[in-house]
């Protein structure tokens, strides 16, 4: 076991000051649905607030997209549900090119800091006290962390917060685990900010976007391509593997 792996007692043992990200980060989201935060981040809000959004944004665009920035960072970081509803706000509001730029930092940033407090308080805890079989598939990530990475935020199959969460306990590198988030989500990402693009149109004759276009055959297969691609170093390694 190489030394990154190994966890000293202290960080093994439990202990309450350890939980405080996960606290707070469970404080956050019980104060957004007793306050009933959830209505701002609605379709409902922004067809409501369309023509002062559209305004001011044109105004002041670049205040604009620090405040959009740092509001999608939040929602992810305390994986609040609307991520989809602020990716194509974002490309309503901006376009395509600075919504998708703006909404993958901000993802990425939120999405890090949400994996940071959970390896923080959690992982080395967890990662303790697995028993051989998760550290074999411990192992086995690790050893194409990067790889893995990017097929599980290229894959749309997975929910957003759990990858969020789930690298935390496997023992991925802080690194590897922003490379992979910045450049995984793009695809998506742009997808959605094109549908915001158009929102306009689509509220204007009544309707509201399909969130499920991103499962329709055209975008989803070169989606699922990009993925295999990154499965390649893992497929090469096990061919060598077994010449050996």
């Amino acid at each position: 076991m190489t030394e990154d792996k190994q966890i000293s007692p202290k960080a093994a043992g439990f202990s309450v000051t350890r939980l405080w990200p996960v606290a707070l980060l469970l404080a956050g989201l019980v104060a957004f649905f007793a306050f009933d935060l959830d209505r701002f981040l609605s379709f409902e809000a922004l067809r409501e607030n369309r023509a002062f959004l559209t305004e001011w944004t044109s105004a002041n665009q670049l205040l604009a997209i620090v405040i959009y920035a740092g509001v999608y960072i939040v929602v992810v970081a305390f994986s609040l549900p609307g991520g989809a509803v602020m990716t194509i706000s974002g490309g309503f509001l901006f376009g395509p090119i600075i919504g998708t730029s703006a909404t993958v930092i901000a993802a990425t940033i939120g999405a890090s800091l949400l994996f940071i407090a959970a390896r923080t308080a959690l992982g080395d805890v967890l990662r303790a006290k697995a028993g051989p079989a998760i550290r074999r598939m411990e192992d086995g990530f690790r050893e194409n962390e990067l790889s893995y990475m990017f097929v599980l935020r290229l894959v749309p199959l997975f929910p957003f917060f759990l990858v969020n969460l789930a690298p935390a306990f496997l023992g991925v590198s802080l690194r590897t685990y922003v490379i992979a988030t910045l450049f995984g989500i793009i695809p998506g990402t742009f997808v959605y900010t094109l549908v915001g693009n158009g929102l306009g149109a689509v509220f204007d004759a009544g309707g509201t976007p399909d969130l499920g276009i991103i499962f329709k055959p055209e975008i989803l297969f070169p989606i699922l391509g990009l993925a295999l691609l990154a499965l390649i170093p893992v497929i090469y390694k096990r061919m060598q593997g077994a010449k050996s």
